[in-house]
């Protein structure tokens, strides 16, 4: 065996030693957040906090901080997501009434949503954390609000419990990331 295929092998082994070595450590960040915020809140799904920000690029190599960022674009990439599918409803044939008033009630509050999570990027980058507190609840106010809206008239099912569901929680963790940095 040659000189060069030996390191490799040897080369191969070492990365493999220490590649679970860095993942556990990266995921451990991970853990422990999601740990501390369901701690915080009984309401609070560690298993939603772990799946979302492993699944999310980048965040098994991010500091704390980063984690927030990211938290952040998750909460706005669900209402951006959210405002495209409000959008394909609408566009169905034979929607009742009092539901395409009602989307168009969430579409509304999607739209500002989307605006509010861009500003409130913005404002995490400049270390305003009350700022993005504020914004941050605000979008979490309307998806319930939204889902409500529903709620109004007996028999109404919303066509958006999942994503008004996943907004609450990614609010929660982005509210619970951001305050650990206050």
């Amino acid at each position: 065996m040659s000189f060069s295929s030996i390191f490799f092998l040897l080369s191969l082994l070492f990365l493999s030693m220490i590649f679970p070595l860095a993942t556990s450590c990266c995921t451990k960040l991970i853990d422990d957040t999601c740990k501390n915020a369901s701690h915080n809140d009984p309401n609070f799904s560690f298993s939603f906090c772990k799946t979302s920000l492993q699944a999310a690029p980048g965040s098994r190599c991010v500091k704390l901080w980063g984690l927030g960022m990211i938290a952040v674009r998750l909460l706005r990439d669900n209402a951006t997501e959210t405002q495209c599918y409000i959008k394909q409803l609408l566009g169905k044939k034979g929607l009742d009434p009092a539901v395409k008033m009602r989307l168009k009630d969430c579409l509304n509050m999607y739209g500002k949503g989307v605006e509010s999570l861009t500003q409130a990027i913005r404002e995490y980058r400049d270390g305003k954390y009350s700022q993005v507190n504020v914004l941050v609840t605000a979008v979490m106010t309307d998806s319930t609000t939204c889902e409500d809206g529903f709620k109004e008239m007996e028999g109404l099912v919303s066509p958006l419990t999942k994503q008004n569901d996943d907004a609450s929680r990614l609010g929660a963790i982005s509210l619970s990331i951001v305050n650990m940095q206050i």
